[in-house]
């Protein structure tokens, strides 16, 4: 049985911009020290104006030349120590709303998207990851995607919230569309990238920030029949753990079931190639019965130090018996492989 880690992280860093080109120097992000503010750990990128803090969210269970990947030996070795086979890499830069501006969301999109295929040509058995896009030019937008599917990419990022659109707009049809094509899952991670809300929210927790925008587009999602559209497209919705969906799936069939449709809530994820990763804490026996045994995945959120980190998780999920063998196996192994199409 393989293990693979679905939703692990690589912290991004001054390398990573190496691969702008020329022209684009000017949005090179920037380290600044930011000691009066607490919330980034005391050192901030500042990318076209914004600052996004660099030193918080690290997970110290992590060594730092391995969750930036300057040691790519360093992080293979440490998946060895925690019996992981493959990680599927995400991003962190990312996860927060950054520009408004196209040309500057394609200069990182695009020098982060080649940072992570040498990453990936380093170990192309056991480091996959998944592609961010420059969403605000659509036609840029897709070369990437074709470009990433090209070079080890296995999934396409997108967060709860993409600017001042839902994930549901017919706006992003043509991405879903090409995302089917290339058998790249859409893979919405909890994240915001609108201003609005994550200004709205600012001090507050991320339950709010990111969580619920990721819970709010599944059910967009499904409501509106977008799945349905694009019989071809696999959608992923990370780090957010699996207990909502009982109650999302819930609401979304009585909303249904009052206009005389009948809704079996135990296949809506399967029927719409829907995954969810889960954490280990998770009522699982619950979730179990509207997700079935084969739409769960689960991940360490592996180099941050949030609410969904669990360096041990995929070895826990195996050792605690809270889950039928057979169970753990389809989680661990066959659901993340044909999510991931590995």
């Amino acid at each position: 049985m393989s293990v693979i880690d679905s939703d692990a992280h690589v912290l991004e860093t001054e390398r990573t911009w190496d691969y702008m080109l020329k022209s684009e120097h000017s949005m090179r992000p920037r380290v600044v020290p930011t000691p009066s503010d607490p919330t980034s750990g005391g050192e901030s990128w500042l990318v076209d104006g914004t600052y996004i803090g660099k030193a918080r969210n690290v997970g110290h269970d992590t060594a730092r030349e391995a969750r930036e990947m300057e040691d790519i030996r360093a992080r293979l070795a440490h998946m060895d120590e925690l019996d992981i086979d493959v990680q599927v890499l995400y991003p962190t830069i990312f996860l927060r709303p950054f520009t408004r501006r196209p040309e500057v969301e394609l200069a990182l999109a695009r020098s982060y998207n080649r940072w992570l295929v040498d990453i990936w040509k380093a170990a192309p058995e056991r480091l996959r990851w998944v592609a961010v896009l420059p969403l605000l030019t659509m036609d840029r937008a897709l070369e990437e995607a074709r470009f990433a599917k090209e070079n080890g990419a296995c999934g396409i990022f997108m967060r709860g919230l993409e600017g001042d659109k839902r994930i549901s707009d017919n706006h992003f049809f043509p991405i879903y569309e090409e995302a089917g094509r290339l058998d790249l899952p859409i893979c919405v991670h909890s994240a915001t990238g609108s201003f609005a809300v994550h200004d709205y929210f600012i001090d507050e927790c991320g339950f709010n920030k990111f969580k619920l925008a990721v819970v709010g587009s599944f059910h967009s999602l499904i409501f509106n029949k977008v799945p349905e559209r694009f019989p071809q497209t696999r959608w992923a919705f990370i780090e957010v753990s699996s207990q909502w969906i009982p109650y999302a799936i819930h609401d979304y069939a009585r909303r249904f079931e009052r206009a005389g449709a009948k809704v079996d809530k135990s296949d809506v994820l399967r029927r719409n190639r829907i995954w969810v990763a889960c954490q280990t804490d998770d009522d699982l026996s619950y979730v179990l019965e509207y997700a079935g045994d084969s739409t769960l995945v689960i991940g360490t959120d592996y180099g941050h130090n949030d609410t969904s980190s669990e360096i041990l998780a995929l070895r826990k999920l195996r050792e605690d018996g809270a889950v039928p063998p057979q169970v753990v196996k389809k989680i661990l192994d066959d659901n993340a492989k044909a999510l991931y199409s590995l």
